[in-house]
């Protein structure tokens, strides 16, 4: 009798025991695990990790810096002295918790104290910072006096209002109102317009409604939401002393219109179409009451007008918004020269730019529509720049001749915020030069194919060009670095096929170049002119690494003297002081813990701060995400990803897999730090294996021949690397289903997850398409005329026109074969609805079955629909790839979370 008989029946009978943990047959995921998949919310996620970096706050007077750091036992304040190479707590958690609620009457502990608005002042002595308290504040009785009342802690009296500005609170609530979204007063207002808008009435009845609407608003007075009671307090560091601060007022936020000029005397805004200023005390008039009638307002221009104006245009505002708030003061987008007496600014001629329109179907009583000036690509109305410098005292105003490009591009360079001055209320922007008789500016042709950097003279506007660059494809800019005031500059450029810096002289003459090879500098962190020490984050230069990965060097004016700052295979964050002395290291990997440390400037580390506790998240099961390297469809060029597995993962099962895209070209859809909470991780977690591959043409941090891969072919140049690296992956590990393969993105990754199914409809199966420029010709002008190209065409009398053609998802809807969901915000109006609604025709005329969703009141990023969308592209996935369908209408995993309040 042989005796192998019954074992080989059994053999062949269930081949799956001959190849079980060992590549052959597997058993596949069959049914989605929504539960694991709501326990790794990115909301879930944050709970259990508290802080991930070392954020540093770096002072006025020394070297030190403070900054918090959140872990198990809450969040602790530290001080740090570089030069005396200590880390202190800036003060006991419990005995501070104490004194505040002795003072305050509410009870805090160690672990949850109040504490909000830090400031450092008295040299950095003493900090400051507030207290909300949980009581409400109190109401001031009518004709009393402020000096009249006092408070239990003998303050002098609650002379705060709601606005803290001692003033009527309802009147104060009623004109906030009156700025708000979809609130009472607005539907009051709108009715009032409407009828104005009839002609029903003459104008001396609209007047008398004018006057009747005044009166109006202030009867119709909401009911105050009370506001709490602020405590502010002064603690000083050497002695510990903590001091109430009586008769604080509160002071009020800064409106979004006013542009502060750097010494605070003059406040710059727009109204109207054209420029406004007014003194310190007139703003602070207005910081009390917007429409106070006594505010002295000085005008420096006249010839503004609608869509050719000095103000900013308000996004997202709708026909009934822009009229009712066409009087009011309006943001301006300028930079102030450092003695505070000009200001420059683009203006832009929108004037032949083409309407584009979105309707918000939510507003209330009825909808609305938004109309805005979008340029499209290839289109011949296109915006016209110009430069203004204006003088705020002698309302003097230059235009700079700027004129070289038919549609050019105009940037004006600012300087660089000092750290010291981050928790500054008042942040101006300034322009690069020290002196108001320059200003450094950048233009750029239409096609992107030139670039200038230039200087103009503002009391003349004459131009002098300081270095030119050109590329066949688009050319990248920064702003220079400019040593000693323009004595010498240090410039970027890509000129070599790799981004590096140049040292020029005032005039434009090449000194020398300061770094070279093929790497990737991004950013100068900073500069010691005396010692003529350059310190920049680059990529790319260590060997056997992930070429993503920054770290810190420095270097010489000259080139000399190359050297890293931070070694080791992660990818490191640098904050570097203003006096270019020390800096705060955090570096990680998507698998390990990030660590921050403080280092002086050579590299030296003085001491260890912080090491990321991920002790609770660990509890829970969580397993790192796992970097890999595949090739491009070329076969040479390396490409990098991560792999997110569900915390379950099984080797012997048989898994589908998805990957989630973003084409670029600024930016590669690839993790390379510690990231608290990744959607893709929460997505593995249903049963699937999901991906991250970067691309050709994808990141700009690498060679100019690996960013610029796509141009010329926006629609497809990234796809045969995704699939060229998930083929590669499945060879490798065989729990990866390839017969199986899911991809969405949203933006330019639903572009180019549509683009999938289409272009590999064999190979894609499963899509989940959101928010996709899939037609670029209907996406703004800028980014497809670089990113793609636009060609510029002279003809023999010298008139330059532009010729645009690109490959669109439309062109090829009959291909697809697998299962496809689109989805768009009703009123995006960044990636315009007509993309995806033009791709949902195509594929109705192709007599295809897709799905689509429509996600009302929604813009671009999706806000407060975001959860709900995650679940809805989950459902999705499971039911195409697993086969797992769920057919509950509510979706139970974001309802178990939610608390029922009534």
């Amino acid at each position: 009798m042989n005796t192998r008989q019954p074992f080989l029946f059994l053999l062949l009978a269930f081949p799956s025991l001959i190849f079980a943990g060992s590549g052959g047959e597997r058993t596949p995921i069959e049914k989605a695990n929504y539960r694991q998949a709501a326990r790794f919310s990115r909301a879930k996620i944050k709970k259990l990790v508290g802080s991930t970096a070392v954020d540093p706050h770096w002072l006025k007077h020394s070297d030190r810096f403070w900054y918090t750091y959140e872990g198990v036992e809450g969040k602790i304040y530290y001080l740090v002295d570089p030069d005396k190479k200590t880390k202190t707590v800036l003060f006991d958690n419990a005995h501070m918790a104490a004194l505040i609620t002795e003072i305050t009457k509410d009870p805090y502990d160690a672990r949850h104290l109040p504490i909000k608005k830090i400031m450092f002042i008295k040299d950095d002595r003493v900090i400051e910072f507030d207290v909300k308290s949980s009581q409400d504040e109190e109401k001031k009785k009518e004709g009393e006096d402020e000096g009249d009342k006092k408070d239990e802690d003998g303050d002098g009296g609650d002379k705060k209002d709601e606005d803290g500005d001692g003033g009527d609170k309802k009147e104060n609530v009623d004109k906030k109102d009156e700025d708000g979204d979809n609130k009472k007063e607005n539907v009051d207002k709108k009715d009032e317009d409407g009828d104005e808008k009839d002609g029903d009435k003459q104008d001396g009845d609209k007047k008398d409604d004018e006057v009747d609407k005044k009166d109006k608003k202030k009867k119709k007075k909401k009911k105050d939401k009370p506001k709490k009671k602020n405590f502010h307090f002064e603690y000083e560091i050497t002695t510990g002393k903590l001091t109430l601060i009586k008769d604080y007022k509160v002071p009020e936020d800064k409106p979004k219109w006013a542009s502060i000029s750097p010494d605070e005397e003059r406040v710059v805004f727009g109204r109207n179409f054209n420029l406004y200023w007014m003194d310190k005390a007139n703003y602070e008039k207005c910081l009390k009451d917007e429409d106070d009638e006594s505010v002295v307002e000085h005008q420096l221009t006249t010839d503004g007008e609608e869509f050719y104006s000095y103000a900013m245009r308000d996004r997202n505002e709708d026909n009934v918004k822009k009229e009712e708030n066409k009087d009011k003061r309006k943001r301006v987008f300028l930079a102030w020269s450092r003695d505070s007496k000009k200001v420059a600014l683009t203006r832009e001629d929108s004037r032949k730019v083409k309407d584009l329109w979105v309707i918000n179907s939510l507003s209330n009583p009825r909808p609305t529509l938004e109309s805005y000036k979008y340029a499209m690509p290839g289109e011949e109305g296109f915006p016209q720049r110009e430069l203004h410098v204006i003088d705020i005292e002698s309302k003097e105003q230059v235009v700079v001749k700027t004129e070289m490009f038919k549609d050019q591009y105009i940037d004006i360079y600012r300087a660089p915020r000092l750290k010291k001055n981050r928790d500054d209320k008042n942040k101006p922007a300034l322009w690069l030069s020290q002196t108001s008789d320059k200003l450094y500016f950048g233009r750029r042709s239409r096609d992107m194919h030139r670039a200038e950097i230039c200087v103009a003279d503002t009391g003349t506007g004459e131009v002098k060009v300081l270095v030119k660059e050109e590329l066949n494809t688009y050319v990248e800019t920064q702003t220079p670095y400019l040593i000693n005031n323009g004595e010498m500059f240090i410039h970027w450029s890509e000129r070599t096929g790799w981004a590096h810096y140049y040292l020029y002289d005032a005039d434009g003459n090449l000194i020398n170049p300061i770094t070279e090879g093929p790497y990737h500098p991004s950013s100068i962190e900073g500069v010691d002119e005396k010692k003529q020490l350059i310190y920049f984050t680059a990529n790319a230069r260590e060997k056997n690494e992930d070429p993503y990965y920054d770290h810190l060097y420095r270097v010489k004016f000259d080139g000399s003297g190359m050297t890293l700052l931070n070694r080791g295979n992660y990818s490191h964050d640098a904050n570097m002081n203003d006096s270019a002395r020390f800096f705060v290291n955090t570096y990680s990997r998507v698998n390990t813990a990030p660590v921050s440390d403080l280092r002086d400037n050579t590299g030296v580390k003085i001491l260890d701060l912080e090491t990321a506790d991920l002790s609770l998240l660990m509890d829970t099961g969580y397993k790192f995400p796992e970097p890999f390297k595949v090739k491009a469809d070329d076969g040479v060029t390396d490409i990098y990803g991560v792999m997110f597995k569900p915390i379950d993962f099984d080797a012997n099962k048989l898994y589908p897999v998805i990957e989630f895209v973003y084409p670029g070209p600024f930016w590669e859809a690839v993790s390379q730090t510690f990231r608290a909470g990744d959607e893709g991780y929460q997505l593995a977690q249903m049963g699937f294996i999901v991906v991250q591959i970067g691309n050709r043409g994808g990141h700009p941090g690498r060679s100019k021949w690996y960013h610029n891969y796509g141009y010329g072919n926006l629609r497809d140049y990234g796809l045969a690397d995704k699939k060229a690296g998930l083929e590669q992956l499945a060879d490798r590990h065989p729990y990866i289903d390839i017969e199986k393969v899911g991809i969405y993105g949203h933006s330019g990754g639903g572009f180019m997850s549509t683009a999938a199914m289409l272009v590999y409809p064999d190979f894609f199966k499963v899509a989940v398409s959101s928010a996709g420029n899939h037609d670029n010709s209907v996406y703004n002008a800028w980014w497809s005329e670089k990113h793609h190209g636009i060609k510029e065409v002279v003809d023999k009398e010298g008139k330059i026109t532009f010729e645009y053609n690109i490959k669109k998802n439309v062109e090829i809807a009959g291909n697809l074969k697998g299962r496809l969901l689109l989805a768009t915000g009703d009123i995006d109006n960044n990636v315009h609805p007509a993309g995806t609604l033009r791709v949902a025709e195509a594929l109705i005329k192709a007599n295809k079955r897709f799905d689509f969703m429509v996600l009302p009141g929604q813009r671009h990023g999706f806000g407060k629909m975001g959860e709900y969308f995650f679940w809805i592209r989950a459902d999705y996935f499971a039911k195409h790839l697993i086969g797992d369908y769920r057919d509950s209408v509510d979706i139970s995993v974001i309802n178990r979370d939610k608390a029922k309040t009534r």
